[in-house]
């Protein structure tokens, strides 16, 4: 890609709140529901009814812009957005135009190592649209379910001047929704949407491109292709001297590039008027006091603490971080037995292994269990090795890991004698890898030490095996 241009990058992120109910109607959100079973007379935009606004919603909406810095406007208004779509029953959707319920944010985010931000314009509520199903007879059927799900808009500024940028920004914005609670950030099920505003600009050049509207990105991986892909395009379209065209594109991840769907709507295009049947929202500052007060520690924040006071790696830290059920379940474990970094290891390699980070929730084995575990580690109760079986035996719900270490009689061997025994009849059986040993194959001091452990089930002190292993076969006291 030439460096003589750079690109302009504004991102839509439409978010599904986690409510029960519908944003003016009280169907339930579900997903998965049988066609068309979750709508009633309002949501199917039947005459003579009115909607009435889910005050959850708003609390949900009204977090998240106080999670990204936004000012709340104590009133605020909805409006009726105008288009004709199948999936749009009404022929119009209610979402809020002039005065938003939030405004003039900011997300932290970082690129290789690099902190930077960029500005949240606006953040609105608005109903979803339904669905349309395109049928292999080529007809096509329209699935109501999601019309009148909650939706937050969060309008980014176009302040992001490279894809990776944008995706980083995108990334920390999903983390924060889902710290959160107010959406559970499903990409492929159409909860966490982004749409995005791209251009380029000769670099050095204060004035904006011709922007075009990129839709249809479903994933972190597909928005960074498309968006590599758009930026190449129209950097070609202006070294050949051609002009980009204002206009909404499809991202067609099959093809690995975007198409011309329709020319780029304006405000007016849309004839938003206010909406007749709904007051003006006004949100109360006890009710701001009430929700600030219910803000978690953010994604980013408990990262840079799991680095800087609990002495995590950059790596861990991040992968600690990327579910807040995962962050709590780790800091749960290190108030039981304060030793993080084995913790960490044990809960990213071994439980994260058996388990997605987003049912940590539900894991058969409780913070505290996993905790005792790597106690009777560094206890020396137990080996790392038998560890792993009695971790086997804790996610299969056989107790706890002093319960199922009794049972089993799985207790680390650290009577250095019982060792040193074994250790001596193991030489004596092996005279030949004695002298091979002896004559500069260091590799075969692991054959004596696993026979040494072999002969005590596994439950020899490792590190003891190893300083009986090597002084015997020096030759000492022997």
């Amino acid at each position: 890609m030439t460096t003589r241009y750079e690109p302009v990058i504004g991102l839509e992120v439409h978010c599904q709140l986690l409510t029960d109910e519908k944003l003016f109607c009280g169907c339930p959100t579900r997903f998965g529901a049988d066609v068309n079973a979750q709508t009633c007379p309002i949501c199917l935009g039947m005459p003579g009814v009115l909607p009435v606004l889910n005050r959850q919603a708003v609390d949900y909406a009204v977090k998240a812009g106080l999670a990204l810095g936004c000012t709340v406007n104590r009133r605020s208004h909805f409006a009726r957005k105008h288009y004709f779509y199948p999936d749009l029953p009404k022929g119009y959707q209610i979402t809020q135009y002039e005065v938003p319920v939030l405004e003039h944010g900011r997300l932290e985010f970082d690129v290789d190592g690099v902190t930077m931000s960029a500005g949240i314009r606006r953040i609105h509520m608005e109903e979803d649209a339904g669905k349309s199903l395109h049928a292999d007879t080529g007809s096509t059927l329209v699935d109501l379910n999601r019309a009148g799900v909650p939706l937050v808009e969060i309008v980014g500024e176009p302040d992001l001047r490279s894809v990776d940028q944008a995706v980083a920004y995108l990334k920390a914005l999903h983390a924060i929704v889902r710290f959160l609670g107010i959406c559970d950030g499903n990409m492929e099920e159409g909860s966490f949407r982004c749409d995005a505003n791209v251009s380029v600009r000769p670099v050095g050049r204060a004035e904006l491109g011709t922007r075009v509207e990129i839709k249809n990105m479903n994933t972190f991986k597909g928005i960074h292709r498309a968006l590599t892909y758009e930026v190449e395009r129209q950097i070609a379209v202006n070294e050949d001297g051609g002009t980009v065209v204002q206009e909404t594109r499809l991202w067609d991840d099959a093809a690995g590039r975007t198409r011309a769907m329709r020319s780029k709507e304006e405000a007016h295009d849309y004839r938003y008027f206010p909406e007749p049947d709904l007051p003006p929202l006004d949100v109360a500052e006890a009710q701001i006091a009430a929700i600030r007060a219910e803000l978690p520690e953010l994604p980013r924040a408990r990262r840079q603490r799991f680095e800087r006071d609990i002495g995590l790696s950059a790596y861990d830290a991040g992968v600690l971080t990327s579910e807040r059920a995962l962050a709590d379940y780790f800091e749960a474990a290190v108030a039981v037995h304060p030793d993080p970094k084995l913790i960490s290891n044990w809960l990213t390699t071994e439980l994260l292994g058996r388990l997605p980070a987003e049912r940590i929730g539900v894991s058969p084995i409780p913070p505290a269990s996993l905790a005792r575990l790597v106690a009777l580690i560094g206890e020396g109760t137990i080996s790392g090795r038998i560890a792993k079986d009695v971790f086997e035996a804790m996610f299969a719900g056989e107790g706890t890991p002093d319960e199922i270490v009794a049972k089993r009689g799985l207790v680390q061997v650290s009577d250095a004698a019982s060792i040193e025994a074994v250790a001596r009849e193991v030489i004596t059986k092996n005279p030949s890898q004695v002298e091979q040993f002896r004559a500069g194959k260091a590799a075969l001091k692991g054959y004596f030490v696993g026979q040494v452990m072999k002969a005590m089930s596994g439950k020899a002190n490792p590190k003891l095996t190893n300083e009986i292993v090597d002084r015997l076969l020096a030759g000492e006291g022997t």
